[in-house]
C-alpha cells in the first residue's frame, strides 16, 4: 500500500505544513474506508492512497493531493460534507464534490449521455483540478479493471477511450493519456489489442538491436561534438496509437515508422537544434518528415523537434529531441504548472522569460493562458481561492456547448471543438486562435468575435487573398477582412468546421437549429447497449 512517505517523496519541496495536511488527510482516508474492500478483495484505502501519489508524480500541490486521498470519502465511506469542510477547508471540499459529480453518472456513449459530458464540462471550467483528480481516479482504476464484474468492463473501458484519453490529450498529459488508451483498449476489442501487440512486437524484436547500435553511435558521436549533458532513451509506441495508425494503413505495419523511436533530451532549446545538426550529418533524413513542433508547438503545449532518418543499422527510425523542461510538459502537460502556490510566487518570472523567448510568440502558449488568470481577473471570477482555475479554451468551450440545447448537436460540436485533432494559426498581431484540424477562414472570424464572422468579407492567408473554404495549417497568419454591408451565406454552412461558427450562421439567416429526433426515435436508432 502508497505510504505517506511514498506520496511527499513524489512532491516537489514540500513544506512541514503541506506534510501535516496530507499525514491528516492519509490517516482520515485510512480510517473512512477501514471497512471497504475494492472487487479484488484489497482494503478500499489503497485507491485513494494511489490516486494521491500519482497526483504528487503529477507535480500537484496540497490541496489537490488531499481533495484525492478524500474523493471517494462523501461518496462511498458516508463522509459528511461538513467534516471534510471542517478538517480540510471549502477548497478541498469543493473539488471533492467536483469530482463526486463527474462520477455520478454511468457513461453508455457519448451520444447516449450527453449530460454527464455537459456536468464534466461546467465542473472542470470552475477548477481544472477538479478533472485532473479524476483522471488520476481513472487511471488507478483502469489498472484494476479486470476485477470489475464484466458486464461493467467494456462499458468504462469505452468512456476511458472516448472520453478521458482525449481530454488528457487536450490537457497536454501524454502519458497518461496513453497509459489510459492502452489499459482501456483490451477490453473495448481483445481481438484487435492482441493482433496490434503481436505485430508491435514482432517489429520491434527485428529493429531493437539495430536500434541500441543507433542509439550508441550518437551518443559517440554527440559527446565528440560538445553535448555531453543528455541523456537517450527509446520510446515504443503506444497500442491503442499502434493500432489506429494501421487502420489508416490498410494493416501495412511497413508503412509505419515510429512504432520505435529514439529521443534525445537535453537541457535547453539551443542544445535541441545542435542535436538536430548533429543527428543529419551523421543520417540521411527523409524529405518532407521534419516536423518543428519547438517553433510551432502543438494547441496542447506539446514541443519538440521531430525527424526521420535512414540508419544502416536499423533502417528507417523516427528521432525526438527536446528538453529536459519539455519532456516534463510532454508527459504531464498542465499538471506540470498546476502547483498554483508556486505558480502564484513565479508569475513575474514567467512573464519574463515569455518575454526574453526568441520564441516569444509561440513557446509556453499554454502557460501563457494561465498568466492572464492570475494577473487580470476579478476575485469572483477566480474564486474564492484567487487561484488560476482554467486555460480560457476551456472555460470558453463549456460555456458555448452550456448554450446547445440539443443533446446531439451538443455531442456533435463536442467531437468537432474538443475531441478532434487541433490546429492553431495567428492573428497578423501575432495572438495564437486554437481550432479544430480543417478549419476554415469563416471558422476564424467567428472564433475572434461573432460581429467580425457575420460581416467577413474576405481573408487573407499569409498575405495572400484566399477563398472561405481554404483549409487552415499549423502556423497560418490570418487576417480577415470585414465590411458592415457582408453577411453570411448558406454556402458557409459547408465550409465551417467548428459548431460555434455553424451556430452563427444559422442564427444570422433565421435558420432553425435541426430538430431533436423523438426520445422513442432516438434510443430506437441507437444500436446496441453496451
Amino acid at each position: 500500500m502508497t505510504t505517506v512517505k511514498e506520496i511527499l517523496g513524489e512532491m516537489t519541496a514540500p513544506t512541514a505544513e503541506d506534510g501535516a495536511l496530507i499525514e491528516k488527510a492519509y490517516a482520515f482516508s485510512e480510517k473512512a474506508h477501514a471497512a471497504h474492500t475494492r472487487y479484488s478483495g484489497e482494503p478500499y484505502f489503497i485507491h485513494p492512497a494511489a490516486v494521491a501519489k500519482i497526483l504528487a508524480e503529477y507535480g500537484m500541490d496540497a490541496t489537490t493531493i488531499v481533495a484525492g486521498l478524500l474523493h471517494d470519502a462523501v461518496e462511498d465511506a458516508c463522509v459528511s460534507r461538513e467534516e471534510v469542510e471542517k478538517g480540510f477547508g471549502k477548497e478541498v471540499l469543493f473539488i471533492v464534490d467536483g469530482v463526486t459529480k463527474l462520477g455520478a453518472h454511468k457513461y453508455r456513449g457519448a451520444e447516449r449521455h450527453a449530460e454527464s459530458l455537459r456536468r464534466l464540462l461546467v465542473a472542470t471550467a470552475s477548477d481544472i483540478r477538479v478533472l485532473i483528480v479524476k483522471l488520476a481516479d481513472r487511471y488507478h482504476n483502469m489498472q484494476t479493471l479486470g476485477y470489475v464484474p464484466e458486464h461493467k468492463r467494456r462499458r468504462i473501458a469505452l468512456e476511458t477511450l472516448e472520453i478521458y484519453a482525449p481530454i488528457a490529450d487536450r490537457l497536454g498529459m501524454g502519458r497518461m493519456k496513453r497509459e489510459l488508451e492502452d489499459l482501456a483498449f483490451p477490453f473495448v476489442d481483445p481481438d484487435a489489442a492482441r493482433h496490434t501487440a503481436e505485430m508491435r512486437k514482432t517489429k520491434t524484436r527485428e529493429t531493437e538491436a539495430g536500434l541500441e547500435k543507433v542509439q550508441k553511435e550518437l551518443q559517440r558521436e554527440l559527446v565528440k561534438r560538445g553535448l555531453a549533458a543528455f541523456r537517450t532513451e527509446i520510446r515504443t509506441k503506444g497500442l491503442w496509437s499502434l493500432h489506429q495508425k494501421l487502420s489508416r494503413k490498410h494493416d501495412d505495419i511497413n508503412l509505419i515508422h515510429d512504432i520505435a523511436a529514439l529521443r534525445i533530451i537535453v537541457p535547453e532549446i539551443e542544445d535541441c537544434y545542435s542535436a538536430l545538426g548533429i543527428v543529419h550529418a551523421l543520417y540521411r533524413p527523409l524529405p518532407g518528415e521534419f516536423k518543428d513542433y519547438i517553433a510551432f508547438p502543438k494547441p496542447n503545449g506539446y514541443q519538440s523537434l521531430h525527424t526521420t532518418v535512414v540508419t544502416p543499422e536499423a533502417g528507417i527510425v523516427e528521432i525526438q529531441i527536446r528538453s529536459e523542461e519539455m519532456h516534463r510538459r510532454a508527459q504531464f502537460g498542465i499538471a506540470s504548472h498546476m502547483s498554483y502556490k508556486q505558480l502564484g510566487k513565479n508569475v513575474e518570472k514567467l512573464q519574463k522569460e515569455i518575454q526574453r523567448s526568441k520564441f516569444s510568440s509561440l513557446s509556453f502558449s499554454w502557460v501563457r493562458s494561465l498568466i492572464p488568470s492570475l494577473m487580470r481577473v476579478s476575485k469572483k471570477e477566480r474564486g474564492e481561492w484567487g487561484t488560476a482555475k482554467v486555460p480560457p479554451w476551456l472555460a470558453e468551450l463549456a460555456e458555448a456547448h452550456a448554450e446547445v440545447a440539443g443533446s446531439d448537436d451538443f455531442v456533435e460540436g463536442l467531437k468537432e471543438d474538443f475531441f478532434s485533432h487541433r490546429v492553431f494559426v495567428f492573428t497578423p498581431k501575432g495572438d495564437v486562435i486554437d481550432l479544430p484540424a480543417a478549419s476554415t477562414p469563416i471558422d476564424f472570424a467567428y472564433a475572434i468575435h461573432s460581429d467580425l464572422g457575420d460581416h467577413l468579407q474576405g481573408a487573407k492567408v499569409n498575405g495572400k487573398l484566399v477563398s472561405f473554404d481554404t483549409v487552415l495549417g499549423n502556423g497560418d497568419i490570418v487576417e480577415v477582412l470585414r465590411r458592415d454591408a457582408a453577411h453570411p451565406s448558406a454556402k458557409w454552412l459547408d465550409s465551417v468546421r467548428t459548431s460555434l461558427a455553424r451556430r452563427h450562421i444559422r442564427a444570422a439567416l433565421g435558420i432553425a437549429e435541426p430538430a431533436k429526433p423523438s426520445r422513442h426515435h432516438r434510443h430506437k436508432s441507437k444500436g446496441k447497449r453496451f
